[in-house]
């Protein structure tokens, strides 16, 4: 396939776009940290963005504000933020645990609230939402959530984002079936199993047609094609609706991710391995599934970034050293304790773990690579 000028632009503008977008979703959790340490005025000693070595700084004020080397997120540096030496009333162990807690819990927030508003902006400008068959939306289209590994759907090329305009069989095109439901994609296969059919579908704003022949008897689950549809609409409303489905869409979306993982521990201690269909994605297979909902819309993209932030949320208030809930958890121990954790022991395990997520996200970073390349 010849690949044109504009074609490797719009892929480049993509993927500036991903890396942007999560660059800013670290950025604005870092934010957090700073605007919270500056209301209970904490010295902030410095900004960043990227990690050093510092190619460019500026101070304004007491804070250092740099642009960094390696292009891996954001930083801020508070004073005494790795002592628990309090004699400097600015420093941040000299401050009350409240508002040490509030400080670090400041970035986790942060990263609900910036997912609160990008879905409140997209229930605003329109959502694309899944209705049923039976809804009335005028704008309605059929979508392929995903395709299955080694079906028909697969051989055909078929991708998840695909929309099925319409649906005929190859030795009579002149009949097409324009589909609009879900109930007629699935019906139309099942009557025609073993038949090649042909399919136009939208991709990436591109008409394209599709060969592929139905299976007779497919495995359980799967259907004769082997894909998972869904029908979808534009939807907007009214901007405190919108707030309010804000908020909603952001809560539904962190009591989903701790069910999922919920499921998932459960299974992998029971010997049952991932759930179908499941699998581990690291930094390289964030930017790839970001990259294809790009493809698929603004409305899309916007969604899915809400809810890699949802994901941050959740996974940097986990207990674990290294993360900002593992600092949570060093603070209530100093609480009940009434004396902070020994700064070797909280060192030690912090950067115990930050080596063991790191060498984690190495492998699976290298399984993305495989998986992808």
């Amino acid at each position: 396939m010849d690949i044109g000028n504009s074609d490797i632009l719009s892929m480049l503008s993509t993927i500036l776009l991903v890396f942007f977008s999560l660059i800013g979703l670290i950025t604005l959790h870092e934010l957090g940290h700073f605007l919270l340490a500056r209301r209970f005025g904490v010295r902030v000693e410095e900004f960043g963005i990227f990690l050093p070595p510092r190619l460019w700084g500026k101070k304004i004020g007491e804070t250092v504000y740099s642009i960094n080397l390696i292009p891996a997120g954001a930083f801020v540096k508070l004073s005494g933020e790795d002592s628990n030496e309090n004699n400097d009333p600015r420093s941040f162990g000299s401050k009350p645990i409240w508002q040490r807690a509030l400080i670090i819990a400041a970035g986790v927030i942060s990263f609900w609230m910036v997912a609160v508003i990008i879905y409140s902006f997209v229930f605003m400008s329109g959502a694309v939402e899944q209705v049923e068959d039976d809804d009335p939306a005028a704008n309605a289209i059929v979508q392929i959530l995903s395709v299955s590994k080694d079906t028909p759907a697969a051989a055909a090329g078929l991708q998840m984002g695909d929309v099925i305009k319409s649906v005929a069989l190859k030795s009579d095109p002149g009949q097409s079936l324009k589909t609009d439901k879900v109930s007629q994609v699935q019906d139309f296969a099942s009557e025609h199993k073993g038949q090649e059919m042909k399919m136009e579908i939208t991709r990436a704003g591109r008409d394209v047609e599709v060969f592929v022949t139905p299976r007779a008897n497919p495995p359980a689950g799967e259907g004769p094609m082997g894909i998972a549809l869904m029908r979808v609409a534009q939807k907007t409303y009214v901007w405190w609706q919108a707030i309010g489905n804000g908020f909603i869409a952001t809560w539904n979306m962190t009591i989903g991710v701790f069910d999922g993982w919920g499921q998932i521990i459960g299974r992998l201690a029971s010997h049952q391995g991932l759930p179908p269909g499941a699998q581990m994605v690291g930094p390289v297979g964030i930017m790839d599934l970001m990259t294809k909902q790009a493809e698929m819309g603004i409305s899309y993209y916007l969604q899915f970034v809400a809810m890699i932030s949802v994901y941050l949320a959740v996974f940097n208030a986990l207990p674990i050293p290294a993360l900002d809930g593992g600092r949570l958890m060093f603070l209530l121990i100093e609480a009940v304790r009434r004396k902070p954790v020994s700064e070797k022991i909280e060192q030690s395990l912090t950067m115990f773990f930050f080596v063991a997520l790191m060498l984690f996200a190495v492998i699976i970073t290298v399984q993305d690579v495989r998986r992808l390349f």
